[in-house]
């Protein structure tokens, strides 16, 4: 079986052996929008939501399932994450902005991040966000003062670190001790929590921790919420404190990934919880869960256009309009993925080749030795489990414009992001008049 075929019914092949998102053809969509497209599965996304909402009703009721922005965080996933129930966990002052200009309740966000500006806090403060995840004592004195001159009650919770180490690249490994995240147990944090407590303008609701990310084990969500426990039990909490204990599930990027299922993560976090309560003596917390990858990755795919097609000593390669300006996971922390040409699905295996980019970077590679039938120019390839960490960390890396990002959902596709155009590109350059090529001919002519 290959890798695209498990993600369910949105994502499949019709009778011309041509790949389908959301009930539209691969090849129909590019004719329309051009590459590199991202398209999304629209209802995979949806039954993600409810997956993750429905799980968490059934083990622990008294909680709430907030979408980590990050991940991916057009205005139109933030609106489809809070019509399936989600909240929204943003994570700088541009997703808090673009969730509010999608009409998500400010009282449904949480505001995380362990660099926030005093403009942030500021803007987060006036919108009225539900939460903010305080990281450091910098800041944590920063919404002391903003809460006295604002004259508001600042919600927060305190983040952790946990000490767990999830197993993935170190890059997306954030519950480890050495982290830049969070305050480490021990006297800081029994600091934190003392001033937050003493403060008239904060409102200390529980703590939060996060442990990496992209993992495919039970086991680090089980030591995270055993570890948390130990570290509430040192403190004294109403019956209605609060406790987020983050995401990270890992999905499918190749045949050797093996992710839980996200009922079975649900089951041994709450499972966990409970017990480490009852040994401690903690009451049950409000829990908070925030998936992110989980709820987008594996329902969208990157279309581009195979521009050339070469061959080296002992390589081959397959060059395609898109890179490592519109996905640098690759060169990032050695993400792998899966690969089809978007019109052949059907035909068989002739050799393995390497999927780079346009970009002039040596480590401009989107996949290593994946199986093709033979790829021609101007055919269009295919990258699975493309939803979440790609666009987001998008950029005009040698002046190339980013994608456009669609939404399918019923045969139905509509633009959610139009792609960039090269007016775009200088939106924002500004040319002093002394450096006006024009006015520089001129001088030297008079």
């Amino acid at each position: 079986m290959q890798v695209w075929q498990r993600f369910g019914l949105g994502i499949g092949r019709n009778e011309q052996q041509h790949l389908v998102v959301g009930g539209c053809d691969a090849l129909d969509l590019v004719a329309r929008y051009g590459t590199p497209l991202y398209v999304y599965d629209e209802e995979g996304v949806r039954g993600r939501c409810r997956r993750w909402r429905e799980s968490l009703a059934r083990h622990w009721p008294q909680g709430e399932v907030i979408y980590a922005g990050k991940a991916f965080l057009p205005m139109a996933m933030a609106a489809l994450a809070y019509q399936e129930g989600l909240g929204l966990d943003v994570s700088s002052g541009g997703e808090l902005w673009t969730a509010l200009q999608a009409g998500v309740p400010p009282s449904r966000l949480y505001f995380q991040g362990n660099g926030k500006s005093w403009d942030e806090l500021e803007l987060a403060l006036e919108a009225g966000v539900g939460r903010i995840v305080v990281d450091n004592a910098d800041e944590l004195g920063r919404l002391h003062l903003l809460g006295a001159r604002m004259g508001h009650k600042v919600h927060v919770l305190l983040r952790v670190t946990p000490g767990v180490d999830a197993g993935a690249h170190d890059h997306i490994s954030t519950g480890k001790f050495v982290s830049k995240f969070g305050f480490v147990p021990g006297p800081d944090l029994e600091t934190a929590v003392a001033r937050a407590r003493q403060s008239p303008h904060l409102v200390l609701r529980g703590l939060a921790c996060h442990v990496g990310s992209q993992i495919l084990d039970l086991e680090p969500f089980g030591q995270a919420a055993r570890a948390i426990v130990e570290v509430a039990a040192q403190f004294s909490w109403p019956a209605d404190w609060e406790l987020d204990l983050g995401g990270g599930l890992g999905v499918v990027y190749t045949e050797a990934d093996q992710p839980p299922a996200i009922e079975d993560v649900v089951k041994t976090i709450t499972t966990t919880l409970r017990e480490g309560c009852g040994e401690r003596g903690v009451p049950l917390p409000q829990l908070i869960l925030e998936p992110g990858r989980s709820v987008v990755a594996e329902s969208a795919v990157a279309l581009y256009t195979v521009n050339a097609v070469k061959e080296v000593p002992g390589r081959k390669y397959a060059v395609v309009d898109g890179g490592i300006h519109d996905n640098p996971r690759p060169a990032l922390y050695g993400a792998e993925y899966a690969a089809a040409l978007a019109g052949r699905l059907g035909d068989a295996v002739e050799g393995r080749y390497w999927v780079v980019g346009k970009n002039c970077e040596s480590s401009d590679v989107l996949a290593k030795e994946v199986p093709l039938p033979s790829p021609r120019p101007g055919e269009v390839l295919a990258l699975f489990t493309c939803g979440a960490y790609q666009y987001a960390m998008a950029s005009n890396y040698n002046r190339i414009v980013r994608p456009a990002v669609v939404f399918a959902a019923g045969g139905q596709a509509d633009l959610v992001v139009a792609r960039e155009t090269y007016r775009d590109l200088l939106r924002q350059d500004v040319l002093p008049e002394r450096l006006c090529l024009s006015s520089v001919a001129a001088s030297a002519s008079s």
